[in-house]
């Protein structure tokens, strides 16, 4: 199955996308399109896939992802609201020769880093998210002031987290597609029993040839890949139910309680009783 391919309509007037898409218009699948993005989130939280990066988002955090970057943004629970300010754009946006200025060329390495997906972080974070949470409502040549604006906050302060571990340009279109169908696979089914041999089926690969190419392809294996998207989706039942422990380590996937703790205290240094335990006390989001 490949990634929905999303295409967007511009207005005449317009050079470039900007809205807020509030539920049920946030809900969208494992997808990709040609255009840059940045994401603000307004409300919510949840899982954030972006290539092989398994994470979370939530209220406040803002994101730049490249052109053909695959991603989807889960939220946490079906009855949670979610809300974000989406703008998309391309790379040319404002003409073929501009990026290519010497004074662009900060921002045409942000770009090259956005082909890995980036969370921003650090000072410029607050005057960011106004910025991006006015823009759609901004017209004119304003509009392209106040993009260029962001753009030039993420590069000049370079605080962000890279996020997948590939670039999706080192895959043809073959590899690409095929990583996307694990990818979406693995989404929408890791709470059930997942094997090797099942995902090397749907590869179309032998078992070895398949744990090859996705430790190639991603730089972890399949079963890392698997036991992050189960751990994050734990991590959001421990913090937003009341479920026992135990219903949480089945209904996310995981086969023994023993396991379960193992697994999340790799990854989180805690075990799942303390993480809960932060949460409440904390009320934030890990």
């Amino acid at each position: 199955m490949r990634p929905f391919i999303e295409k967007l309509n511009l207005e005449e007037r317009n050079s470039f996308y900007a809205r807020t898409h509030s539920t049920p218009y946030f809900e969208v699948p494992w997808h990709q399109h040609t255009e840059m993005e940045i994401i603000l989130f307004k409300e919510g939280y949840g899982s954030a896939f972006i290539g092989n990066y398994v994470g979370d988002f939530q209220k406040g955090d803002i994101f730049l992802l490249g052109p053909d970057l695959s991603h989807t943004f889960q939220k946490a629970n079906k009855e949670l609201f979610a809300s974000a300010v989406v703008i998309h754009f391309q790379e040319n946006f404002w003409g073929k020769g501009f990026i290519s200025l010497p004074e662009c060329k900060s921002i045409k390495e942000l770009f090259e880093a956005s082909l890995h997906g980036l969370k921003i972080a650090g000072s410029a974070k607050p005057q960011l998210y106004d910025i991006v949470h006015n823009l759609e409502n901004t017209s004119g040549l304003l509009r392209i002031i106040h993009l260029a604006k962001c753009l030039h906050l993420m590069e000049e302060n370079k605080e962000y987290e890279m996020l997948s571990s590939h670039e999706l340009k080192e895959f043809n279109s073959h590899n690409k597609e095929r990583i996307d169908t694990i990818y979406q696979y693995t989404i929408e089914h890791f709470f059930e029993p997942i094997t090797l041999d099942k995902v090397a089926s749907i590869a179309s690969m032998s078992v070895p040839a398949f744990c090859n190419y996705f430790k190639k392809s991603t730089r972890k294996t399949y079963i890392e890949f698997l036991t992050n998207v189960r751990i994050d989706n734990a991590c959001k039942l421990l913090a937003d139910t009341e479920k026992c422990i135990t219903d949480i380590c089945y209904s996310s996937g995981f086969n023994t309680l023993a396991n379960f703790n193992r697994q999340f205290h790799k990854l989180k240094q805690y075990t799942p009783s303390h993480y809960r335990k932060m949460f409440r006390n904390s009320s934030v989001i890990f």
